[in-house]
């Protein structure tokens, strides 16, 4: 049986809500001391939202390449970076632009150079303590790591004809993923474990790099090649959608009490591919036809989900200056965060209709010439 590749999603849209209010609420709650009292319960699981995006970017970047390989096609490298150049590059120049041009913009007064970011290198040993705004950048890094060296190790498994193999470099890489964390953990953050700013080493060696942070996009990759190349073991899964679901929310209740000191050793070697699973498990789930998540047609996701991106890259700057500016007004912490939402909202629908969707109509039209 064939698998419909083009039908809409709406679990996506979901998960992209779920996973920009999580990322939203964990800063929020970082850079406020004047946040509600419940904040804090709620947000403290909040980083792993990058990692939900995670998840999601290794499936969908590698479904638009397996549905390519399925169909008997050589993958298209230049198809694959002009699609990514438009959707990443144009917004994110453009945060970069308003971050260097306006410091008042910035959440924190010191920026890293600015080749750190155009060369998207900014993750890699990363001074949060010092160079601290827009530091959330980091996961574009890891991103862009991935759509830059993937698509070239798939060109390069086709050529050779070992495509069917590729499993086996996901169990590799996935388990060098706990080997890594285990050198980086025991070699740079337990020799600096007593020093007053010891989570500094661990934030820089453990929680920023690309090497640490693959399991969530390895995840991705693994449940789009299960859809694409193993059809009726799919078929076979997708009929318990709301089990996986609720599995899902069972291995991140798990993740949580694992994570609740996120600097011990469990939480670093273990904490983010539980995460990851937990994820890819909600995941499966939004894309299995009797899963609610998959039924549930929602308008407000759908536009939040259209402009989660703007929100992440512009939220901490936005939420500084709400605050800043709103502080001495508004004395009720509930309604300051909910003005930041509002201006959050407002902030990306207005980059969305000036810079995305100008550059996605330029990207259709150079697709259609080539």
């Amino acid at each position: 049986m064939e698998l419909d590749t083009n039908k809409k999603f709406n679990g996506l849209d979901h998960l992209r809500t779920l996973a920009i209010i999580l990322v939203f609420f964990y800063h929020y709650y970082l850079l406020n001391d004047g946040k509600p009292e419940w904040l804090p319960d709620v947000a403290s699981f909040g980083w792993t939202g990058v990692d939900l995006f995670f998840v999601l970017s290794g499936f969908l970047i590698s479904s638009q390449i397996f549905s390519s390989i399925k169909n008997g096609k050589t993958i298209s490298i230049g198809s694959f970076y002009i699609k990514r150049f438009f959707r990443i590059i144009p917004m994110f120049l453009i945060t970069v632009g308003i971050y260097f041009l306006i410091p008042f913009f910035r959440e924190k007064p010191r920026l890293p150079s600015i080749w750190h970011f155009l060369t998207f290198t900014q993750n890699i040993r990363l001074n949060q303590n010092n160079l601290g705004s827009f530091s959330h950048a980091w996961s574009l890094c890891v991103e862009e790591h991935f759509y830059l060296i993937f698509p070239l190790i798939l060109l390069l498994l086709q050529k050779l004809k070992i495509l069917k193999r590729s499993y086996l470099i996901l169990i590799i890489l996935f388990l060098l993923g706990f080997a890594i964390r285990i050198y980086t953990y025991n070699t740079y953050y337990i020799p600096n474990i007593e020093l007053s700013n010891g989570a500094f080493y661990w934030l820089k060696y453990l929680y920023y790099p690309t090497y640490s942070r693959i399991d969530g996009l390895l995840m991705g990759v693994s449940i789009a090649c299960i859809y694409h190349f193993l059809p009726n073991f799919w078929l076979k899964i997708n009929k318990y959608g709301n089990y996986f679901l609720g599995l899902s929310l069972l291995i991140l209740f798990f993740a949580y009490y694992i994570c609740e000191d996120q600097l011990s050793f469990n939480a670093s070697i273990f904490g983010f591919p539980i995460v990851a699973i937990g994820y890819g498990f909600l995941l499966i789930s939004s894309i299995s036809p009797n899963s609610i998540l998959f039924k549930w047609k929602s308008k407000t996701t759908s536009l939040i989900a259209t402009l989660s991106y703007g929100i992440y890259l512009t939220h901490k700057g936005i939420i500084h200056l709400t605050n800043k500016t709103l502080n001495e007004v508004v004395i009720n912490n509930n309604l300051l965060m909910v003005a930041s939402i509002i201006a959050c909202f407002a902030f990306a629908y207005f980059l969305n209709f000036i810079v995305e969707k100008p550059f996605f109509k330029l990207r259709n039209y150079i697709l259609k010439k080539i």
